[in-house]
């Protein structure tokens, strides 16, 4: 059995995707029932950027699993500077049983993956965030139930990791994805066209449609995220000013499904991508979905490590 992964989004499969949401809901009901990690087997976690949740939720988790969180400072390791992603790959793969790394260039990742001979998981990267959507996807079925058929509305800047973690898991859901996004601030046209792919196999649908009002029009879901994501603080005054009609105020989300939820990754602005009233209302399920973060990413964890042996 070779080694498995979580790079991206689309290396689940619509029935590995269930599998895994159907697992992190177990957890979440009995967090001790799973213990692939006891002994403690150790796992690395290395953030070369700013975390609270990614963090927290992973290092709880591993614990619950048995496990032992294994904190590697990335700027000490210095890792493709120091030591090359492979000989870091090389190194970690004998001393624990998988890596957990939040960076920033997917090709690294993948490179990690390559040659560290234990399961990878992408904890954040600039191009995907995929154990995020297993949570958020966790979350829209608490709330809403069976995902397939639902139409999920992306809004703000869609040219981020969580557009096209959205736009990938999405349609591997069955769900009918919108992303809405000033021009020069959408997905790469190949993420797209990814995503119809899947959703022709699982019925979803993925499609960018410019006007936030048409995107967000009966969706059952919406979603935002900060408009100056980690590395973008420079450009804070120019996409203030760009993205003004993006943002998730009331009346934007009351062209909504009567009965909508909304979603934020968090760190949120209030003000800026999403107003106060939006994010601290009643169809607010934020604090949910940040507590799905541990949860999903048991799931993720025990998934690979049982399927890797």
């Amino acid at each position: 059995m070779s080694t498995r992964h979580f790079l991206r989004d689309d290396d689940l499969t619509p029935a590995e995707q269930a599998e895994l949401l159907d697992l992190a809901s177990s957890l979440k009901q009995l967090p001790y029932s799973r213990r692939p990690l006891a002994g403690p087997q150790s796992v690395a976690m290395i953030f070369d950027k700013p975390t609270l949740r990614t963090q927290v939720s992973f290092g709880a988790g591993i614990a619950e699993l048995g496990g032992n969180p294994m904190l590697v400072e990335g700027r000490l390791a210095g890792i493709g500077v120091r030591e090359s992603v492979e000989d870091v790959a090389r190194v970690l793969g004998r001393q624990v049983s998988a890596i957990v790394w939040r960076t920033f260039h997917q090709s690294d990742l993948d490179t990690m993956a390559a040659h560290a001979d234990v399961p990878v998981v992408n904890a954040l990267t600039d191009d995907f965030h995929p154990c995020q959507l297993i949570a958020d996807l966790l979350t829209v079925r608490e709330h809403r139930g069976a995902l397939a058929g639902l139409t999920v509305a992306f809004v703000g800047d869609a040219a981020c990791n969580m557009g096209n973690s959205w736009l990938l898991a999405g349609a591997t859901a069955g769900m009918h994805v919108r992303v809405s996004a000033p021009e020069g601030y959408l997905p790469e046209q190949a993420m797209v066209e990814r995503a119809s792919e899947i959703g022709a196999t699982t019925g979803g649908s993925a499609a960018v449609v410019l006007e936030p009002e048409k995107a967000v029009a009966g969706a059952d879901v919406v979603v935002t995220d900060t408009w100056i994501s980690m590395g973008k603080e420079a450009e804070e005054a120019a996409r203030t000013q760009v993205f003004a009609r993006w943002s998730l105020t009331p009346e934007l989300l009351a062209l909504a499904a009567p009965d909508a939820i909304v979603l934020h990754c968090l760190p949120a602005y209030r003000g800026k991508e999403i107003a106060a009233e939006v994010i601290d209302g009643p169809q607010s399920v934020v604090w949910d979905e940040a507590e799905n973060r541990r949860h999903a990413q048991k799931a993720v964890l025990a998934f690979l490590l049982e399927n890797s042996r």
